[in-house]
């Protein structure tokens, strides 16, 4: 089944070569570009697309404040953040509105396909310099000892699997499970971790095991 993409980006070459990228794809099927939050949102809600691209930095509305919007009424959509941006203020504050991966735009047209399969399949895709910086912010932090020890013993197995790379399906297999009762482990674990996604418990998670 082909997985359904829009695309948000102000600048219109890029947006244009994204689009084009996308096209190209033979499993992968673009919905539309738009040049601001603006004019995407009601779209993105109508149309309900599997993968929204979301640049930060758009006119009006920052794409930040669009990944809110968007999560407040479709909180299982998925949604990277495509940017030039990788200053660890911008990034936490996008996963904190609930984006579920980040990519530079220098990225390859590869990865950023293989992050668009990542996300629909239940992965937080995000590039490997930007995913440092994630998991030092949470080593900096320091251990939450009494967030993770309220985890249940089938929780911290579902979270140690999501930490090793594998997506909702294999955790279910592995463990015996439908892939429902695996999200809502994840649901519970975010919860209880005080963090808005899994991919920031993961990075937490990583952070307090080393």
């Amino acid at each position: 089944m082909r997985k359904t993409v829009i695309v948000v980006e102000d600048d219109r070459g890029l947006r244009e070569q994204l689009a084009e990228i996308l096209e190209n794809a033979p499993d992968i099927e673009c919905l539309g570009t738009f040049g601001s939050a603006e004019d995407a949102l009601p779209q993105i809600l109508e149309k309900n697309p599997d993968v929204v691209l979301m640049d930060i930095k758009l006119p009006g509305m920052s794409g930040i404040q669009c990944v809110s919007e968007i999560k407040k009424a479709r909180a299982t959509m998925q949604i990277i953040m495509v940017t030039v941006y990788e200053d660890s203020e911008r990034i936490f504050r996008a996963l904190k509105a609930g984006a579920n991966g980040y990519l530079v735009k220098s990225s390859p047209p590869e990865q950023l396909l293989e992050a668009i399969r990542d996300a629909y399949k239940g992965g937080a895709p995000m590039s490997s310099h930007i995913a440092r910086k994630v998991v030092q912010h949470f080593h900096l932090l320091g251990p939450s000892p009494t967030e993770t020890e309220n985890l249940s013993p089938r929780e911290r197995q579902v979270l140690d699997l999501l930490s090793m790379g594998f997506i909702y399906k294999e955790i279910g297999s592995k463990l015996d499970i439908g892939t429902e009762t695996v999200r809502t482990y994840v649901k519970n674990i975010c919860q209880k971790m005080h963090v808005r996604g899994r991919l920031e418990a993961v990075a937490r998670h990583r952070a307090e095991s080393y």
